[in-house]
């Protein structure tokens, strides 16, 4: 037996272009290794799709990399994950479904109070595969508390559990806030547990469960960006997980403290610290982080060392300051208090800063629940974003 698992593609998760076009690339990269691994099948355990309804675009890259594997008979199983679930059942994974290009292999119903799973054997191998999907905030939780893990353990022959959810066991030390569960809720003597939802390259076996974390397809954050630099996905072949790295650029990232330098002084020491690494088609990160001595983030000029690393063949830069402070600025401290509260106290705070009036504060309050709003399931985004300007713009009047 021999397959690929993948998870958390969030394919159409970058806003930014350039990035989007790397998680693109990414995607097309693991469809050409599995081809060229002429595995029986693949397992995607969550997450392929960054939202139910996905654009255009994003679907069409799915449904263009499915064709191929159907083409050269390689099925595709598949669950929902946090991002692609949807509770009203409009999502893309359906189509995919309908259109013969994959298998969602959550299926099940009530049975005598208990949640009972359906197998969905691969016709090829013989395996018998079960799923359950993945919610946000950890909510399947819930299903497990119910499931009828009797049936599952009892059926023979090789078997493989999908699923979409953080494991306690197996949680790294920088997401000890994540929602997880312990591995006992998984239903036991499966071969093997396809794993998805928390980004991590991870292999383990927990209390003889051989759990497996393929990784993102394409990191999907400033943070996985610096911490993973490439994507990855998990070949099994021969009773053995591997994992396969995913690169369609090169991750340079970067990090300097800023305590007690000046604005020119952070432009100069950024600028001493890259001279030297090739950048050539490669995507660069810089965090930037401590006090400043004087002077404002944004005084630093960061379209010089952008336009310098560019020049130099860059692929694309971003930077994260979210650290970097400084003394003219005055800081807030707020007791305990609702997000309201702290939102309505920050404002206010912050008003000689800015020259905000009572009025500018009312207005700065309700245009950020107007520009907090969700897209609602199965808005366009063309009609979503004509809210959300509709409602900002009742505000002027």
């Amino acid at each position: 037996m021999k397959f690929a698992h993948l998870s958390d593609c969030h394919l159409g998760g970058w806003r930014e272009p350039k990035l989007r076009d790397a998680n693109t690339k990414a995607f097309v990269m693991a469809t050409d290794k599995i081809l060229k691994e002429n595995v029986d099948f693949v397992l995607i355990a969550g997450d392929l799709f960054n939202t139910a309804v996905p654009g255009i675009d994003s679907v069409r890259l799915a449904v263009e990399q499915l064709k191929r594997l159907k083409d050269n008979n390689i099925p595709v199983y598949f669950i929902a994950g946090s991002h692609d679930f949807s509770p009203s059942g409009k999502t893309m994974l359906d189509v995919l479904e309908h259109a013969g290009l994959a298998k969602n292999v959550a299926k099940g119903g009530e049975e005598n109070k208990k949640l009972r799973l359906n197998f969905t054997v691969d016709k090829k191998t013989g395996v018998k595969i079960a799923g359950m999907i993945g919610k946000k905030g950890g909510l399947e939780k819930e299903y497990y508390d119910v499931l009828d893990r009797e049936s599952l353990e009892k059926e023979s022959g090789k078997k493989i559990f999908m699923f979409h959810s953080a494991v306690s066991e197996l949680k790294p030390k920088e997401l000890e806030l994540m929602d997880a569960m312990p591995a006992s809720l998984l239903p036991k003597g499966f071969d093997y547990y396809a794993a998805g939802h928390v980004h991590v390259v991870e292999r383990g076996n927990v209390s003889g469960k051989k759990i497996v974390y393929p990784g993102p397809c394409f990191p999907n954050n400033f943070a996985e960006l610096e911490k993973l630099k490439t994507g990855s996905f998990v070949l099994f072949d021969n009773s053995e997980a591997k994992h396969v790295a995913l690169e369609p650029f090169k991750v340079h990232s970067f990090s300097l403290n800023a305590q007690d330098k000046s604005p020119s002084e952070v432009e100069k020491s950024l600028q001493e610290l890259l001279k030297n690494v090739d950048v050539k088609n490669a995507i660069v990160t810089i965090r930037v982080f401590g006090c400043l001595s004087k002077g404002k983030p944004a005084d630093v000029a960061w379209n010089d060392v952008f336009h310098s690393l560019y020049q130099r063949g860059a692929y694309h830069v971003m930077r994260n300051t979210f650290a970097l402070v400084s003394n003219e600025l005055e800081q807030v401290i707020l007791p305990h208090a609702s997000e309201g509260d702290m939102e309505t106290a920050l404002l206010y705070e912050h008003a000689g800063q800015f020259k905000l009036k009572n009025k500018d504060i009312s207005v700065a309050k309700n245009l950020m629940q107007v520009f907090s709003a969700e897209k609602l399931d199965g808005e366009k985004v063309a009609d979503f974003e004509s809210r959300v300007c509709s409602d900002a713009e009742k505000l002027f009047k």
